[in-house]
């Protein structure tokens, strides 16, 4: 197969795990026969810095004429700490989302055997625990009118029945591949929005009689996923629910720089990692790339890759009960890994396996 990726560094530890997730990409399309070219572009504060434009109209351009775009992370903190700012880096990630008509974010959570004790939650909650957040990406209040004013401000949080239907079609499909049970998180008792959603999901119930369909208020399944995280499979949810809700489930596994997402849609889709660019750890060769390589893996299954995916999965598990980690997730007295020493790892064991 021959792939076109867009290779979007964007800012902080993104283009040190940009690197990794291109090193791993190259090793399993080599052993497998695959034509991969890249072409790189710039996003978030990176792209405002060099021609003022979180999403560059060029970047633009090179995802669509992509196959899938391997995107790291924006974000920085001259933005994060103006909040006269107009021109944010994250205005380039969502830009990205809309343009590419990239309405539905999938976000797996799951648990890694030998990092049980890193999870907040007790292991006996969390072992075997592996569920996929599906994230409607495009629509609600992120995207809705607002208005900000010094004594009133507003956003709405508008849905169509056609954005919703669409989303709740990704996640039923995603239920018939697993265990067949899905989660419809809303709010229903309060907002009108969430009504919406809940009616369309009990209309579609009857299409997909194999899948058990349950309704949970949001509160309800924030406290249920801390709770009895095993007893999701997949769950979906609105914008700002979603947000939130997958970056509570991230903590489940120890360590957000482990847990890989995609969102897809219309358009070109991508694959990143959820942890966001950590400025701090910028040049220090200290953040995790696991994530960034976890999502080459989705990449590929996207693809129908499945075998290509699954080398990448157990180059990370060898690698974890090998301890190569970064220094978050080693075990105490356990020899130093950085970035470059941990995706070097993997690479290798990928060319021998």
């Amino acid at each position: 197969m021959k792939l076109n990726i867009a290779l979007l560094a964007g800012d902080g530890i993104g283009p040190e795990i940009s690197v990794q997730g291109r090193a791993a990409l190259q090793a399993v399309a080599a052993k497998f026969g695959h034509e991969v070219t890249f072409r790189e572009a710039l996003v978030g504060a990176a792209a405002i810095d060099a021609v003022g434009n979180p999403f560059p109209e060029e970047t633009y351009n090179i995802c669509t004429e992509s196959d899938a775009v391997l995107f790291s992370a924006v974000g920085d903190p001259r933005y994060d700490n103006d909040p006269t700012a107009t021109v944010r880096p994250e205005q380039g990630l969502l830009a990205m989302r809309k343009r590419l008509g990239l309405f539905a974010n999938i976000r797996p959570v799951q648990t890694f055997a030998s990092l049980l004790h890193l999870s907040p939650l007790r292991e006996p909650l969390v072992r075997d625990a592996d569920f996929v957040c599906i994230r409607e990406l495009t629509g609600g209040m992120y995207f809705g009118e607002k208005h900000e004013g010094a004594e009133v401000a507003w956003d709405t949080n508008k849905y169509t029945r056609a954005e919703v239907e669409r989303i709740l079609r990704v996640a039923y499909q995603y239920a018939q591949m697993r265990r067949k049970h899905l989660t419809v998180v809303d709010k229903a008792n309060v907002l009108a929005s969430s009504r919406l959603w809940r009616n369309v999901a009990q209309e579609m119930m009857g299409e997909y009689p194999d899948v058990q369909t349950d309704f949970m208020y949001v509160d309800n399944a924030a406290m249920r996923m801390i709770q009895e995280p095993r007893f999701f499979d997949v769950m979906v949810t609105e914008n700002t629910f979603g947000d939130i809700l997958t970056d509570e489930g991230s903590c489940i596994s120890g360590s957000m720089g482990l847990l890989p997402s995609a969102s897809t849609g219309t358009g070109t889709p991508v694959f990143e990692p959820i942890h966001g660019s950590w400025p701090q750890a910028k040049g220090k060769n200290i953040a995790n790339p696991l994530a960034q390589i976890l999502s080459v893996a989705m990449l590929f299954e996207h693809f129908g890759l499945v075998g290509e995916g699954s080398l990448i999965r157990q180059a990370v598990d060898a690698s974890l009960d090998a301890n190569v980690r970064t220094p978050e997730i080693q075990v105490a007295g356990g020899q130093h890994y950085g970035t470059r020493e941990v995706g070097e790892w993997i690479v290798r064991w990928i060319e021998e396996h």
